[in-house]
């Protein structure tokens, strides 16, 4: 591990731009070496504009240059198990985005490929390596909140124009997504409630679609239970007339109340009274789950977010889902 490792990235589009990308080449021992996109015009934009030496159009092609050391699977969920098995194959590290694939058995493929390879396998929940969560499982390990008893949140947005106008768009196609935006942005959440209330014992839901906008579902509640005995409830709704990101953990001696996805203050209140804290997100917000591979890869620390723990939400999704 006293070389740079080089990176090689498949489908670098939009989430790679700003989000995940850079973190890549601004990480020490790192370097972006090769991306892939099917447009042969944008894959080279993209190769120019960054920087990165190597272009193609063929993953299979960038996943077997000697001079890629690891893998960056970015492209829509359908085909992350197909990708990840030619990684595992070639024998490189690998992380995949988030969700790590459409299903929880497919999951369990990718796991499996690796272990018996014996390789490091990621996945971009990069909410647990994120400062501003790290103090929430601060304030929950040092019992500020006391025992810590309910989650909650509530997830709401209207119908962008896409989905008014009909325009196809993967996240919401149900052959990729089965429960559209739930799939892309509910399995941020579950996954951070899980990294800081421990592993889900199980899982139930309702899942409908409410605007006939598109094939997927688009209302979902769910209610669940952690090892600790702590419950969890959720309700998410793509069709509202606003967008809401409210979570909300209730303990036995206070309350911590956040949100997701939003940049906001986090709010801890308990017998000393109120505690608000703002801790700003990386320009590139990956950065620290990026930062946090080259640990795990040097042998220093685990990763917080592997094939395993997200393999983990993806049966807590698939049992609120009814799938399992």
């Amino acid at each position: 591990m006293d070389k740079i490792i080089r990176w090689g990235i498949i489908g670098c589009g939009s989430v790679t731009e700003r989000k995940s990308g850079p973190a890549y080449y601004k990480t020490d021992g790192f370097a972006l070496q090769a991306v892939m996109r099917r447009d042969a015009e944008k894959a080279a934009d993209y190769a120019k504009r960054h920087n990165v030496p190597s272009f193609y159009t063929d993953a299979e092609a960038l996943i077997n240059d000697p001079a890629v050391d690891a893998v960056y699977i970015a492209t829509p969920p359908d085909t992350h198990k197909y990708y990840a098995l030619m990684v595992a194959k070639a024998g490189k590290p690998c992380c995949i985005e988030k969700p790590m694939a459409p299903r929880y058995k497919d999951c369990v493929t990718i796991c499996n490929a690796f272990q018996d390879k014996g390789l490091p396998l990621f996945v971009a929940y990069y909410r647990r390596s994120l400062p501003r969560f790290a103090k929430i499982a601060e304030w929950i390990n040092t019992g500020a909140v006391g025992e810590v008893r309910h989650i909650s949140w509530l997830l709401t947005r209207t119908p962008s124009a896409v989905d008014v106008s009909g325009q196809y768009n993967w996240r919401t196609d149900s052959n990729i997504a089965t429960a559209g935006y739930f799939d892309d942005l509910a399995s941020h959440g579950l996954d951070l409630f899980i990294h800081l209330l421990g592993d889900v014992t199980d899982a139930k839901g309702i899942a409908t679609n409410q605007q006939g906008l598109y094939t997927a579902k688009d209302a979902i509640t769910a209610s669940w239970m952690h090892q600790s005995g702590a419950t969890g409830s959720a309700s998410f709704n793509f069709g509202s007339h606003s967008r809401r990101d409210e979570a909300e953990i209730i303990g036995s001696k206070g309350t911590i109340r956040f949100s997701v996805f939003n940049e906001v203050p986090l709010i801890l209140e308990n017998e000393s009274g109120v505690t608000e804290v703002f801790i700003e997100n990386p320009e590139n917000i990956q950065l620290y789950h990026v930062r946090n591979i080259k640990e795990h890869l040097l042998g220093n620390a685990m990763h917080p977010s592997t094939g395993v723990t997200a393999a983990h939400t993806a049966w807590v999704m698939d049992k609120i889902l009814g799938v399992l």
